[in-house]
């Protein structure tokens, strides 16, 4: 009977029940949705053809507008808050022990399961990828985008990125670079290489799960000057640097990430922005290339016909817009993700779905698609059903968080001071600001998404919809229920 529902299953996706499929996850690094084929000018081919294979959601959310909150959350398939972690600092398994990961869960139920690139945040402590996840050890895994110099035989090129030499670097590498070097010269190129060394050693097991950790676009803006070249900077997107009206002040951070600490701050001029956000879009074409080189391997191989890619961006990101730089907000910028599933065969191929999504949804879908029993304790929902008529939605709401201070662990006490809770419906986003111990909320923050500039104005005082209003409320307030008592 189990066999039975597992055909029925996959048949209304499109997959062969027999043998099971294998999975290829692709993560990216502080990617916003600037794919072309979310009619982002961004030059991404081979994502475009990913997403024209199978489904991309235009309205997928991350739990938490940071790497390790995000990635642990997705991962685990449960909530910041269930793990107790808003910090890129600490370890999901300081916390969370014995949680089961979605690797974990494939390779417990007879998947390979591989690694190459930044899947975990684990930069913080070198022993601490997470290797029972893993059926042999993670690759090029552990690093700082900092350290991401080019590697090169002999001396380098000139750089022909300068305007930003006036900008503080970021570790040990200018904030933008543009060498004429080699992919496999940073860390991108090397986890493609990786990837397409580990495919023939795959190929002779078993169902796969291999999993793709991309370190771009992360800043420093150093991709490869060929990709810098795709893009003529002028042609660009502009830059709206307005800030949303009568938004709290706890909604913004300092923008440290790029701009460094509040004491030494210089506001970039306009051709450093210029500059960043070119190398910004030269970035995500030097990601797109090499997830190119990794297709093209499998589909050479005879590997992608039984595969199912999923493509998911941590958090979204910002390139000035709202006065912001990088990420830690609740804005729909920072909120926002490049999200895509193509299993073999998919039923609707190449038809968007705008159903609301959240990143705790990768994990039960993809047990389902392949047949897994469904993992306990999972707080996202199957996708099935949006991928077999990508017209239906399976809920409501989609919820995101973060803390004040942004980097709570970076400050004294270690503890946040409050925190932003924000949903997004299908026409608003509304977000509470909440004081940690007492649970009182203090700011209100309400946005129309179905005006042209959505962000642009905080409407709470005078909501065009007072029901629309409410009902965002009733949302937000029964998945995170106001505090009683102190913390």
């Amino acid at each position: 009977m189990k066999r039975l529902l597992f055909a029925l299953l996959v048949s209304a996706c499109g997959l062969a029940a027999d043998p099971p499929p294998n999975v290829l996850l692709i993560t990216a690094d502080d990617l916003r949705p600037e794919l072309g084929c979310y009619g982002s000018p961004a030059i991404t081919p081979h994502l475009d053809a990913i997403a024209a294979r199978g489904t991309t959601f235009t309205r997928a959310y991350c739990q938490q507008a940071v790497c390790n909150p995000s990635r642990s959350s997705m991962l685990t398939g449960l909530r910041p808050g269930t793990l107790g972690l808003y910090v890129n600092g600490t370890h999901f398994r300081e916390l969370k022990p014995d949680v089961t990961t979605l690797p974990l869960w494939f390779k417990e139920h007879g998947y390979t399961t591989r690694c190459s690139g930044k899947l975990f945040h684990n930069w913080h402590t070198k022993d601490k990828g997470d290797p029972r996840s893993w059926s042999a050890p993670e690759c090029l895994h552990y690093a700082n985008h900092g350290d991401d110099t080019p590697q090169v035989a002999g001396p380098l090129p000139e750089n022909q990125a300068k305007h930003c030499e006036g900008l503080r670097k970021y570790g040990s590498v200018g904030m933008c670079e543009c060498y004429d070097v080699p992919d496999e010269a940073y860390y991108d190129g090397r986890v493609a290489a990786e990837a397409v060394r580990i495919l023939p050693e795959l190929k002779k097991g078993g169902p796969f799960f291999l999993a793709l950790g991309f370190w771009k676009p992360h800043a420093p803006f150093n991709a490869p000057k060929k990709y810098w070249d795709l893009y003529d900077r002028s042609k660009i997107p502009a830059l709206n640097p307005a800030r949303p009206t009568d938004a709290p002040e706890m909604a913004f951070h300092q923008s440290t990430e790029i701009l460094g600490p509040p004491a030494g701050q210089k506001q970039p001029t306009s051709e450093q922005i210029a500059e960043m956000r070119h190398g910004y879009f030269a970035s995500i074409s030097y990601m797109d290339a090499q997830i190119g080189k990794v297709i093209a391997a499998m589909k050479a191989q005879g590997m992608l016909e039984n595969t199912v890619i999923v493509f998911w961006g941590d958090h979204g990101y910002h390139l000035g817009e709202h006065g912001l730089w990088a990420k830690t907000s609740n804005f729909e910028l920072d909120a926002r993700v490049p999200f895509i599933i193509a299993p073999p065969q998919a039923r609707h191929p190449g038809v968007p779905s705008a159903a609301l999504v959240e990143m705790l949804d990768i994990f039960p879908t993809l047990s389902a698609l392949c047949g897994l029993p469904p993992a306990p304790g999972l707080e996202g929902s199957s996708l099935v059903p949006v991928l077999e008529n990508p017209a239906v939605t399976v809920k409501a709401a989609a919820f995101t968080q973060h803390p004040r201070p942004a980097y709570p662990d970076r400050t004294p006490g270690k503890q946040p001071t409050h925190m932003g809770y924000s949903v997004r419906t299908a026409q608003w986003r509304y977000t509470e600001w909440r004081n940690w111990k007492t649970g009182a909320v203090e700011s209100r923050e309400l946005y129309d998404h179905t005006s042209d500039q959505p962000e642009l104005e905080n409407v709470i005082t005078n909501p065009p919809d007072q029901a629309a209003l409410n009902e965002a409320q009733k949302h937000l307030q029964a998945q995170f229920p106001p505090a009683k008592a102190a913390r």
